[in-house]
């Protein structure tokens, strides 16, 4: 386990190494916006407690974010940060509002689009409503580093979606043998019907990090033999107790309590992030940002 533990820190330290000093840039001279999907197989393995926490990190590191809640059924990002919107993707959807107009602030100056809760019009979206989701960020490219979109769980056609809609695909799992079923089924359908062949794997809950290391062998033991993808081991959080004070008060673990183990290991999912290397072209024509990577790639 240790000589796994060494190899796993090796990978993560040689794709630092990979990633070039200097920012990627578009031609117009601005950071290209980045686009994480955060999902997950399964429902109650923290995936928007993920989200909300790595927002604020990457915000306090004075990098411009965007949440975008895409559980268009079941929202809840907006009651994570103790938010009352009066308007959500909802009324973007039927017409109502345009995208800017639903921007909510969040803590440390991060934006939230969020969605709506309990209506089931949107929970399917087609492909007029994704077109229309797809020119609305774009132009909105010069205001964000940082795009993370907090999936709904499962593989329904949003999650599928949003997934490949984003430039890097950020699993989350747990130690639990139903979480890490599910993660696989998840990454097993986005790699064979949609030909994502790279994603990076968070262990939440964990007692050890020998634990998450052990979800992580297991996965890519199994995708090796039966799948053609990789999987990159971002970081692991602690199952701890602090986390439900955080959520019962409506505010992120690493603002109540910024010294706990579990706010340093966010910390460090945060740097692991910001310091991967940019993916420098769009997957395919259907990307949020996809104008600004074809701009980049072009250059």
């Amino acid at each position: 386990m240790a000589d796994h533990a060494s190899r796993a820190t090796d990978q993560a330290g040689t794709l630092r190494a990979m990633n070039s000093p200097e920012r990627a840039e578009t031609g117009s001279g601005r950071p290209a916006t980045r686009v994480f999907a955060i999902t997950s197989g399964k429902g109650g393995v923290g995936k928007t407690a993920v989200v909300a926490n790595l927002a604020v990190l990457l915000a306090r590191m004075g990098k411009r974010v965007l949440i975008l809640d895409a559980d268009l059924g079941l929202a809840n990002i907006d009651v994570v940060f103790g938010l009352a919107p009066s308007h959500n993707l909802n009324h973007f959807f039927t017409g109502e509002q345009g995208l800017e107009s639903i921007l909510v602030g969040g803590p440390e100056g991060i934006k939230i689009l969020p969605a709506g809760s309990g209506v089931q019009r949107f929970t399917r979206l087609d492909s007029q409503q994704k077109m229309r989701l797809l020119e609305a960020l774009d132009s909105m490219n010069n205001d964000f580093d940082f795009v993370l979109i907090d999936t709904e769980a499962g593989i329904s056609e949003n999650v599928t979606y949003f997934n490949t809609a984003a430039q890097e695909i950020l699993v989350v799992t747990t130690p639990e043998p139903t979480a890490i079923t599910d993660a696989y089924a998840l990454m097993k359908l986005l790699s064979n019907q949609y030909h994502e062949k790279h994603f990076n794997l968070i262990v939440n809950f964990i007692k050890n990090e020998d634990e998450a290391l052990d979800v992580y062998r297991k996965l890519t033991m199994v995708a090796n033999r039966y799948l053609d993808i990789s999987i990159d081991y971002i970081g692991s959080i602690p199952r701890d107790k602090l986390m439900v004070d955080a959520i019962r008060k409506q505010q992120t673990l690493v603002q109540l309590f910024p010294d706990s183990r579990t706010s340093h290991a966010f910390e460090a999912l945060a740097r692991t992030v910001v310091q991967e290397p940019q993916t420098i072209g769009p997957k395919g024509s259907i990307q949020f940002f996809w104008k600004r990577l074809l701009e980049f790639g072009a250059k």
